[in-house]
């Protein structure tokens, strides 16, 4: 039966439609607006009000596709309340459409689960706020095009130009201005009567109503307007707003348009579209070489810090110099070694130690890290880099107050970004195996899942007040509602950012980013998702390609588009995403390539790492020999300071000879056994030590002759004895000085043994990795749901419940908390104990928050009551002097 037939059926409010609905369906609505819950409301009313609240409403709007806020769009401008076949009518026009007739339930059932939209198909409400964000405005354009209604923009003209204009278009007068705009509005919906009056229009002035017809529906005019104007002024056509200013009536424009609100409706997603395809075997190895380097770089990064990396800046981060020279150790443009530095601190691999000389090195974490395996090393990354909120492309870029914003420093944080990464990865998995998308069509699909906000509300058009010529009032109203209404330039702001229309640009650029950062972490191989990349995001295997070629034929070369592409994911949750994440892992280890546990060693003192070394093996190598080229393979070059490090390190040259020996697939080259014999020999031969400094050498030659040199003035040595110099300059100074000077001196504790200066890294506390950025509140999960539920029912149930007035008691209104004496109190419990009836009460807790309650009371005893709660769903004990009254149940 519909509400026609029965209108007591058809809620009456927003709240009277939620009550109306299941625990399913509110857990629904609660989830795809998880503000709502934020704090739980007491009931259905007061969740009703804060779903109709502007900032909650604009949230809501915001996540719509780009179909079902054009339905809201058109619900807008639709009387309210309206019928589904006039939203229909709106959406698809006269001649009809069948996608939009076939797309339009879904799209409304969307915006009736959000409580956007109330009713029955025969009385659809949008809700208040939304009407007023929608709807065509002066100040605010709809992307409709549309102005307002002949009885909207008729409201300030005089009743007897009125009456001149139902005289020209030759409709009878009328008594009164409202009856007259009705009898005007109701020729431009006829469409016959509509039809005869355009044909009697000359042509010019056909012409000026095709330049406002799509938008925007404002022009101005001159006192004295062309004759082609002043026939449509005349008719009612175009009406007056403001002096000089005129504008196309809703009705008018709907007639010339078919009865469309929109000039294109996309009811249907535009397809991601295939560029190219690869085998999907080399897309995975492909993917294993960039995971294996993403992995290198990272640790090659934290080495170059183990020490103590650079200084953290004022106002935090990293300062311009500094990395520029950590983008010239990676080797690596700046942009890209911002990523990897932002991956690491996102990883919890990297954090600034706290020390009052602050600088930033590796945490205890990386320890750890680096003795998993290689495939859980890499899903730690490829997991902290998918729920990052920091943005490492902002980097170099300047905030709302002009500051350069720096990488790991403030400003970086984009709550948007974790969605748009997981969207796009989840578009790639939904393409068949091995096939690259097209970018274009990837950005038109992600416009068209979150429309830019001058698609949502017309921010992005002109002043209908600019300026034009006044003979003719529309010209350029083409471009100008092209911009207004068109899907392509972005128009919100960025969160922090600043800026109108920043948002809608960083979200596109976000997807950029995440295709370029998804190749160089390896979660992507030649732009197709990989198998362990699949497994990152819960996304099921992908179907082969139907094509049987297996490369394009050239740069050019696109794939035929599928209709029938893999369900794209959702979201995982935190377990979910740590199962997804182990599994990713398993799948690129057998990928990437075994350590080797030997080198090639050359005689020209460099050795040869053909592929990734053994972990002690490589650490060893690391102090031993200086990195002088990486690649395929790695070629580490030996000399004499390389060595002296060596030593320093604690080792000795028969143990160095050993291990060259132990891990060389070719004899060890005479130059090399010679230089490390032949540093071994000098090492230590001089001692320094701390008496603010000395030097003490068996051979008073060697300390004749560094006296006798002119670079050791800046040391303020003099000599004690014969074998002893002592210095101003501290003992770690006097080591540097001595050994640019050309000496090997080690340095000595104040018992006289050689300290041995090991290569232990410099670690930060224990730090925990950045939390994101949340994008409002986080969805809930089915248990808080649950509760929430429970508990907004209860409410409601105690505050709509009828009650029976109690005697004596002072009259509440609706919402208003019983007041009964403390003597009426009592007697109302007890005698509800004795006959088992439930009462309704107010209640103050101890906050001194008010409540009302619907109890059952058990017994009432030493200033106590216990009774089961129905709004808690529980037997609860309530003191007395905080109950304000008690009122019985109606029947």
């Amino acid at each position: 039966m519909s509400t026609e037939e029965n209108p007591a059926a058809a809620p009456r409010s927003l709240a009277e439609a939620l009550r109306g609905r299941d625990d399913v369906s509110l857990a629904a609505l609660l989830r795809s607006r998880p503000d709502l819950i934020t704090p739980v409301p007491t009931d259905l009313t007061q969740l009703a009000t804060r779903a109709g609240t502007r900032a909650s409403v604009v949230r809501a709007l915001e996540r719509l596709d780009r179909f079902t806020l054009q339905t809201a769009q058109a619900l807008a401008i639709a009387s309210d309340p309206a019928t589904h076949d006039e939203l229909l009518g709106l959406m698809a026009g006269d001649d009809g459409d069948p996608a939009v007739s076939a797309a339009l339930p879904h799209a409304l059932g969307t915006l009736l689960a959000q409580a956007l939209v109330w009713g029955g198909d025969d009385r659809l409400r949008l809700v208040r706020t939304a009407r007023e964000l929608l709807a065509p405005s002066p100040q605010h354009p709809s992307p409709t095009g549309l102005g307002p209604t002949v009885r909207e923009a008729g409201a300030g003209i005089s009743p007897g130009r009125i009456q001149e204009l139902l005289a020209t278009a030759g409709l009878p007068s009328t008594h009164d201005s409202v009856s007259a705009l009705n009898a005007l509005a109701g020729l431009f919906d006829d469409p016959e009567r509509m039809s005869a009056l355009l044909d009697q229009a000359p042509s010019e002035s056909v012409e000026v109503l095709e330049r406002l017809v799509w938008g925007p529906p404002y022009g101005q005019v001159t006192a004295d307007p062309a004759p082609r104007l002043r026939w449509l002024l005349d008719r009612g056509l175009l009406l007056p707003t403001a002096p000089g200013t005129v504008v196309l009536p809703r009705e008018v424009a709907l007639r010339l348009r078919a009865g469309r609100a929109h000039r294109t409706t996309e009811p249907v997603p535009p397809p991601v579209e295939a560029a190219a395809a690869h085998r999907p075997q080399m897309v995975d190895a492909t993917a294993a070489g960039q995971a294996y380097t993403a992995l290198a770089t990272v640790e090659e990064l934290l080495k170059d810090w183990h020490e103590g990396g650079p200084a953290v800046l004022r106002a935090g981060g990293l300062s311009v110099r500094d990395l520029k020279r950590t983008a010239v150790a990676l080797d690596v443009p700046e942009p890209v070694a911002a990523f990897w530095v932002e991956l690491a601190y996102a990883a919890g691999l990297l954090a600034s130690d706290g020390e009052a000389d602050e600088r930033y090195a590796a945490t205890p974490a990386y320890d750890e890290w680096r003795e998993r395996p290689a495939g859980e090393r890499w899903a730690r990354l490829a997991t902290a880099w998918l729920a990052a909120t920091r943005t490492p492309g902002l980097v170099g870029e300047r905030d709302a107050k002009d500051r350069t914003l720096s990488a790991l420093g403030p400003g970086l944080d984009r709550s948007a970004a974790p969605e748009v990464r997981h969207r796009v990865l989840a578009l790639l998995a939904g393409l068949p195996e091995g096939a690259a998308p097209d970018a274009g069509s990837l950005l038109a699909r992600l416009r068209w899942e979150r429309p830019p906000r001058a698609d949502r509300t017309g921010g992005g058009a002109p002043s209908p007040y600019a300026r034009r010529t006044p003979a003719q009032p529309a010209e350029g109203t083409r471009g100008a509602a092209a911009r207004a209404g068109g899907s392509g330039a972005p128009g919100y702001p960025a969160d922090g950012a600043g800026g109108a229309g920043g948002e809608d640009d960083l979200r596109s650029r976000l997807a950029r980013w995440t295709l370029a950062e998804a190749e160089m972490l390896g979660v992507t191989g030649r732009g197709a998702l990989s198998s362990h990349g699949r497994a990152l995001i819960g996304a099921p295997p992908a179907p082969r390609h139907a094509d049987t070629r297996t490369e394009p034929t050239g740069p050019g070369d696109k794939l035929p588009v599928h209709h029938r592409q893999t369900p794209v994911p959702h979201a995982l949750s935190p377990a979910e995403q740590a199962t997804a994440a182990a599994a990713a892992g398993r799948l690129l280890g057998p990928l990437l390539p075994e350590p080797l546990d030997h080198v090639l060693l050359q005689a020209d003192l460099t050795a040869v790492a053909p592929g990734p070394l053994e972990r002690p093996l490589a650490d060893m190598l690391g102090v031993l020999a200086d990195v002088e080229s990486k690649g395929g393979a790695t070629v580490y070059r030996f000399t004499p300071a390389s060595v002296r490090r060596a030593l320093d390190a604690g080792q000795s040259a028969a143990d160095l000879h050993a291990f060259l020996a132990a891990h060389s697939r070719t004899p060890v080259p005479q130059p090399l056994a010679y230089l490390i014999d032949d540093v071994a020999r000098r090492h230590g031969h001089l001692r320094v030590g701390a008496a603010s400094s000395y030097v003490r050498c068996d051979d008073d030659a060697v300390l004749n002759e560094i006296l006798a040199d002119k670079r050791a003035a800046g040391l303020g040595l003099r000599r004690l004895a014969p074998t002893v110099l002592a210095a101003r300059t501290d003992p770690a100074a006097l080591l540097e000085g001595l050994r640019a000077m050309g000496f090997a001196p080690a340095a000595e504790s104040a018992e006289g043994d050689v300290l041995i200066a090991r290569a232990d890294a410099y670690r930060t506390p224990p730090r925990t990795p950045p939390e994101p950025v949340p994008d409002g509140p986080p969805v809930p999960d089915d248990t808080l749901l649950a509760a929430a539920i429970r508990a907004v029912r209860a409410g409601d149930l105690a505050s709509t419940a009828p009650r029976k007035p109690v005697a004596g008691a002072a009259d509440t209104e609706p919402g208003e908390l019983p007041r009964t004496t403390a003597a009426e109190t009592l007697a109302g419990l007890q005698a509800a104990v004795l006959t088992n009836d439930t009462l309704w009460i107010g209640y103050v807790n101890a906050e001194g928050g008010a409540s009302q309650r619907v109890i059952a009371p058990i017994r009432v005893e030493g200033g106590f009551v216990t009774a089961y709660d129905h709004t808690a769903d529980e037997v609860r004990t309530y003191p007395l002097h905080r109950i304000t009254g008690v009122a019985e149940l109606a029947e």
